[in-house]
Order: structure tokens, then sequence, then C-alpha cells
């Protein structure tokens, strides 16, 4: 870790159990919607199946040398890539609240990753550079 990373809020102890809690929660945001938007017993699959696809994609698809996520992946992918990645995902959580009907709950959401991610800043710069 160089000297600046360690400075960086987004590589804090701290900020990356936020982090951690956030992506859970974007777990959870697709899970709900699977179960309040596929028909009949079709939920039960969706209810598992989406959250397990979004995080497989979600862990193997990472740029070498992120501190935010233990510097390893399987599928070496370019950092603006991965940031559009987690645009997508953390974008797909809140649209996945609205689309299970609760609004105000995703307009809150997305405040909070707004936030997050400014404090963020030198994480989106590192992958824009890598």
């Amino acid at each position: 870790m160089s000297t600046t990373t360690n400075l960086a809020l987004a590589y804090n102890p701290v900020f990356l159990g936020i982090r951690f809690l956030l992506e859970l929660f974007v777990l959870y945001c697709f899970g709900l919607w699977g179960w309040r938007r596929a028909p009949g017993p079709l939920r039960y699959v969706a209810v598992v199946a989406i959250p397990v696809v979004v995080a497989i994609v979600w862990g193997d698809f990472a740029t070498p040398g992120d501190e935010a996520r233990s510097g390893e992946t399987t599928l070496d992918t370019p950092g603006p890539l991965r940031l559009l990645l987690e645009v997508a995902v953390f974008g797909g959580g809140a649209a996945a609240l609205w689309h299970a009907g609760m609004q105000k709950a995703a307009r809150w959401f997305l405040i909070i990753l707004v936030l997050y991610h400014v404090a963020a800043y030198e994480r989106i710069w590192w992958l824009l550079q890598h």
C-alpha cells in the first residue's frame, strides 16, 4: 500500500465495512425485486438466483490490485469497466427497490450511494487510472 492510499478514506477499514454492508444490501434489493416481481412459485427461485448471479459477476470481475477488494481477481477487468460494473450493480439495486414498489427507500439508497462514492473519490480515481 502506498502512503497516499493509507490516507485515503476509501481504504479505511470502517469505510470498507460500510461498503460491504452496501454490497449486502444491494443483493437484498435484487432478491426483494425477484420475490415481488416473479410470478407464483418462480419467486422462490428468483429470490435466490438473482442475488447469487449478481454476486458471482460482482466477485469475478475485478481489477487486479484493488485494495478495496483484496487485490485478487478471477477475471482481470480494466478499472473503468469495473467502475461501470459497480455503477450498474449499485444503481441496479436502487432500481430494483424502485420497481419492487419501494420508491422512498430507493431514493434514500441512491442518496447514500452517491454520498459514499463522493467520499470514496480516491478509489474511483484509482479505477479510472487502472
